[in-house]
């Protein structure tokens, strides 16, 4: 895989700046291996699309806005981005 097939252009207008009022009202893409269909949702519909039995792992990280830009001795360029402090 190269790096190149990863770009895809997002318009800043379709990047959430603020949770909807309502937490179950955040959006999911929904990817169906065995239909290779992919359809979008709503996070209060995920009871009702998990199948009895799965397991659901919640990852409850969060970023700090601290990116870091360098440039190294060499002509190379550094990006750091901190998760903790």
């Amino acid at each position: 895989m190269k790096l190149t097939e990863l770009d895809y252009d997002l318009p800043e207008s379709l990047i959430a700046s603020t949770p909807p009022p309502e937490r179950d009202g955040s959006r999911m893409m929904v990817v169906d291996a065995a239909t290779d269909t992919l359809t979008h949702d709503h996070v209060r519909a995920l009871p009702e699309r998990l199948p009895r039995g799965a397991l659901l792992v919640v990852n409850d990280t969060r970023v700090i806005p601290a990116r870091l830009r360098a440039t190294k001795p060499t002509g190379g360029r550094v990006e750091l981005l901190l998760l903790r402090t």
